[in-house]
């Protein structure tokens, strides 16, 4: 019998009438003849009641007992929810995260999913039941109840579907499905009908609310196809899967993040181990790095620019001036008040000119760029906080997110997503860590060559001519990158091409610095450009530190980085290719799958 699971968050369950509502879907689902587990939060805005209560008492609760705490929320909400199921006739059984098996480490407010045991919920659905599980919650190896922090009960429920190889999951909310922006900031944002894990995985990272990054990484491993629907109506919702919504299209959506901040560290060391020094004194205060740029160096120095959320900036400041004292580097320089805006689709690794495109569109709404980086499927800027929801509009415009595009045509099995890999789903039944980081491949690429122009203006539509001349003159390009200096008014900024088109490269890069009147133009026929991928590349913030560290300890100099939520990118030195090949192959050996 077909087996779905059914999610309803908080605003979905807010009162006595939404939670009936909530009951009759799942009730419906049921008598199309499917097995129904649903998974509910605590109702409306209790959780933030209960952290109000706790901040009453002390101002520095325990982890612990704030995880008994908050798990109550979920436990009204499943309790209710059988009852209104049982006023409408039918039978349904509601069990904690405990009751349900859900196994979890002991990382108290942010727990991570060991296990899951699936014989009592399956004993109970075959008895006719519905299942109603509490999301957000687990138990430890002590039997501590456990929370799973922001996004829990996605998490819960998309984790479950993937141990109970449910045929698809839907998660209910106050919004019908995945904007191709937020509706809240332009109105003329449109509802996509399907997005895929890795443009999902992008946008949730981005800000994207309606769904959370760890929930889409456990459908991504597990081939789980979610579905996210309004709980208010029967509206058609959004499917997220492995295939994109259209094959045609470069972008899928744009997003905005407006509380970030800059942090750029000049003059460091060019030499093994010093990005290694600063990212790791700030993995120590887990605080969470975005966008991570560092250019080539120059002179034996490099300049290194990153962004961090701005409510940790202060913390950000002290651990970069720690590393910054140790490693000798000149200067720490900051910036509180930027904003990123990012373009997101599949269709970017298939597509010339997408860059050019975005860039060409930020220029003619006059927003300076401060920083870019780029990844096979995203392109990031960072802007002028002011300019924010002008340079969201000029990127959503330019690739006419509003229209509808040409739908993809899927084969049988991907239209709906990957087959589950039901060896793999009882190997982790049988007691394998589920949220484990999983590496899908480390590669090596010796085809590309590098460009650096030294002291670009740093002025609207620069970019834009920059690489109006390069697709004139018929190069791709991969990588780009634009790093802050700190030299009023300059930037640097460096892109990688096929090698067989380097000295074409170099003329336009010679004429546009004629142009511009820049510093200089350097290059390099010999680069290697390394790429780790997989699934937890964000939850698990130590992947950027792993690989410096395999690189430091091997004594091999990391020229270049960018970053995305499922891969980071390295450049180093083309003789040191197959060596940085082998320490990574080394260091990732444990979760490499």
């Amino acid at each position: 019998m077909p087996l779905i699971v059914q999610k309803f968050g908080g605003t979905s369950v807010a009162d006595s009438q939404k939670i009936l509502a909530a009951a009759r879907k799942a009730i419906r689902a049921q008598q199309q003849g499917n097995q129904v587990v649903m998974v509910v939060s605590a109702m409306g805005k209790n959780t933030d009641l209960l952290v109000d209560l706790a901040g009453q008492i002390t101002d520095r609760p325990s982890a612990r007992e704030m995880d008994m705490l908050l798990s109550t929320g979920e436990q009204v909400s499943v309790a209710l929810m059988a009852m209104a199921i049982h006023s409408l006739g039918h039978e349904a059984v509601s069990l904690t995260g405990a009751q349900i098996g859900i196994r979890t480490d002991s990382s108290h407010t942010k727990a991570r999913i060991k296990s899951i045991s699936t014989e009592r919920m399956q004993r109970l659905l075959d008895e006719g039941n519905i299942v109603i599980a509490a999301g957000f919650q687990g138990i430890d190896e002590d039997f501590n109840i456990t929370t799973l922090g922001r996004g829990g009960s996605d998490t819960t429920a998309v984790a479950l579907a993937a141990v109970l190889q449910a045929n698809a999951c839907e998660i209910y909310t106050d919004v019908d499905g995945v904007y191709t922006t937020d509706p809240r900031i332009l109105p003329e944002a449109r509802r996509v009908t399907r997005i895929s894990y890795d443009e999902m995985l992008e946008l949730a990272s981005l800000g994207a609310g309606v769904m959370y990054n760890r929930s889409i990484e456990f459908a991504k491993k597990f081939g789980v196809p979610i579905h996210v629907r309004s709980s208010l109506s029967d509206a058609p919702g959004t499917t997220i899967v492995a295939q994109a919504e259209s094959d045609n299209q470069a972008v899928c959506g744009a997003a905005l993040m407006k509380d970030e901040a800059r942090i750029s560290v000049l003059g460091v060391p060019d030499k093994p181990g010093s990005s290694l020094e600063i990212f790791s004194r700030i993995a120590a205060r887990n605080i969470s790095v975005d966008m991570i740029v560092q250019n080539v160096g120059a002179d034996g120095k490099a300049d290194l620019s990153f962004t961090v959320p701005k409510n940790e900036l202060r913390a950000a400041l002290e651990a970069v001036q720690d590393a910054t004292n140790s490693l000798g580097a000149d200067e720490v320089i900051h910036d509180d008040c930027v904003a990123k805006v990012s373009a997101v689709g599949l269709g970017m690794a298939k597509q010339t000119g997408v860059a050019d495109k975005m860039f060409r569109a930020l220029a003619a709404a006059g927003v300076n760029i401060q920083m870019i980086t780029t990844s096979e499927i995203k392109i990031s800027v960072l802007v002028d906080r002011e300019q924010a929801q002008q340079a969201l509009r000029a990127v959503h415009q330019s690739f006419e997110l509003d229209k509808e595009p040409e739908l993809a045509g899927a084969a049988e099995d991907e239209a709906v997503s990957r087959a589950l890999d039901a060896a793999a789903v009882v190997a982790h039944l049988r007691g394998v860590d589920m949220e484990e980081l999983a590496i899908d491949d480390i590669s090596l690429d010796e085809s590309q060559a590098r460009i650096s122009i030294n002291g670009v203006p740093d002025t609207p539509g620069v970019a834009a001519k920059v690489f109006d001349e390069v697709a004139a003159a018929g190069i791709f390009v991969d990588m780009i990158i634009q790093s802050y200096t700190g030299n009023a008014g300059q930037a640097s900024l460096t892109f990688t091409v096929p090698k067989e088109k380097l000295d074409d490269s170099v003329a336009v890069a010679n004429r546009l610095a004629a142009t511009f009147k820049c510093q200089s133009v350097t290059s390099s026929p010999d680069i290697a450009k390394l790429s780790v991928s997989g699934v937890g590349l964000r939850s698990h913030t130590g992947v950027a530190i792993r690989s410096f560290t395999a690189f430091s300890k091997a004594g091999i100099n990391v020229e270049m980085i960018n970053t995305s939520e499922v891969r980071v990118n390295v450049v180093v030195d083309g003789r040191e290719g197959a060596r940085a090949l082998a320490q990574l192959n080394d260091a990732f050996s444990d979760v490499l799958r």
